[in-house]
């Protein structure tokens, strides 16, 4: 995959449908590495509500969503800044790699992208991640961008990790 022909953009109300066939598409693949979403959510008002929702955040300073469209405009990605709290200068970040696009870097320039935005759009000075600790691929890029594991094992199953970034 080329990368100087991808596209990362915020979000828009018009990505419903291409949003839907990217979630449908590899819902079985994140449901291994994230935790499953609701079923009403795999309908074109489920994603029109999830979009609404992610730019009413973007709107209030809380969100910030992104999508990596490939050289043909198909969403291959998807990152945030959620949670964004200007005062404490913190986010988490979240990210999701299509199956296809997998081991081709995407992830990795997605948590970049995210780093730079929360830098330069939102004058963040750290940044948090949650991940299941077997969920290698997320933890390698997470170490390759400079986080570094803040708590382990919080959750009932004792599985999911959080890191933290200075920036």
């Amino acid at each position: 995959m080329d990368k100087d022909n991808l596209k990362i953009r915020t979000l828009q109300d018009t990505d419903v449908e291409a949003l839907l066939a990217f979630e449908v598409a590899n819902r079985d693949w994140f449901e291994c590495h994230i935790d499953a979403r609701d079923s009403a959510f795999y309908s074109t008002q489920g994603v029109s509500d999830h979009i609404a929702h992610c730019l009413s955040g973007l709107a209030a300073g809380t969100w910030h969503p992104f999508i990596i469209e490939d050289a043909s405009g198909t969403i291959i990605g998807r990152a945030n800044l959620k949670d964004i709290d200007t005062r404490e200068r913190s986010a988490q970040v979240g990210y999701r790699i299509a199956q296809q696009a997998c081991g081709q870097g995407l992830a990795t320039l997605a948590v970049r992208h995210l780093i730079q935005q929360a830098q330069m759009r939102w004058g963040l000075g750290q940044l948090l991640a949650n991940v299941y600790a077997e969920n290698i691929g997320s933890v390698k890029v997470l170490r390759r961008c400079g986080f570094v594991m803040a708590r382990a094992g919080e959750d009932e199953a004792g599985r999911d990790d959080w890191y933290r970034l200075s920036i």
